[in-house]
């Protein structure tokens, strides 16, 4: 039980990487909560999990500020002091070139991707600096360090977003000893493949990452003490098709 005492809210919780997460760090011991849209995929999520604490779940969309602001009220009167934010909500389209991109869609992407980071950091962050203390953990892309035609443009334009967000958050919060950490992800087995323009071959998704890889680094990084910070963590294939 080696997060034992730690507590944990994740965004995108209802699937994915999100999902893998929440059930890792909870059978090591920790009272999460997960967030999403969907309430129902929280609530299967959260059945999934057979232990104690339970999971706790609260719908949220992450792009509205207000909604935001309610699920960390919640939170802090359901779960208490958070321990570590997982950053996990993000979508994708499957027009994306700069020709095929609505405006529309370019405002979506933003608002979800990098505003809804945003919007999560600057709730949990009062807290954390009050105490001294906090983990948030980012999950990015590889989009968001290297640009290419496959995530496309308003993804990629979001995740690089995202990046410098944490990047400069780690920066300022680091004599308060929060530390913000990005993980960035090569392809992995998730709901988001579903709106590639190109489907994705089953010989291919067994290929990939699994959400499960993710979680496992996500746990690595939430382990380390306090004195030790990883801003930055790369994560692919090894056999990939994308360079």
């Amino acid at each position: 039980m080696k997060l034992a005492g730690k507590r944990a809210l994740i965004t995108g919780g209802g699937s994915g990487i999100g999902r893998a997460i929440a059930l890792l760090f909870a059978g090591e011991g920790c009272q999460v909560a997960i967030a999403g849209r969907r309430l129902d995929k929280l609530e299967t999520v959260a059945a999934e999990y057979r232990g104690t604490p339970r999971i706790l779940t609260h719908a949220v969309d992450v792009a509205d500020r207000t909604s935001v602001d309610a699920l960390f009220a919640w939170a802090a009167r359901e779960l208490g002091p958070i321990d570590i934010l997982v950053n996990n909500a993000g979508i994708n389209l499957p027009k994306r070139t700069m020709s095929e991109l609505a405006p529309e869609d370019w405002d979506r992407l933003l608002s979800v991707n990098a505003t809804g980071a945003y919007n999560c950091l600057r709730a949990v962050l009062p807290q954390m600096r009050e105490r001294e203390d906090g983990l948030v953990i980012n999950i990015s892309s590889i989009s968001g360090k290297r640009a290419g035609v496959l995530g496309g443009v308003g993804y990629n334009a979001s995740k690089f977003a995202m990046t410098a967000l944490a990047t400069t958050v780690a920066v300022e919060e680091a004599q308060r000893r929060i530390r913000v950490s990005s993980i960035f992800p090569g392809e992995v087995e998730t709901p988001i493949l579903e709106h590639r323009p190109v489907p994705v071959s089953a010989e291919r998704r067994a290929q990939i990452l699994q959400p499960e890889d993710v979680a496992a680094a996500a746990l690595m990084i939430a382990l380390l003490p306090p004195r030790a910070h990883v801003p930055e963590l790369v994560i692919k294939p090894t056999v990939h098709e994308y360079v």
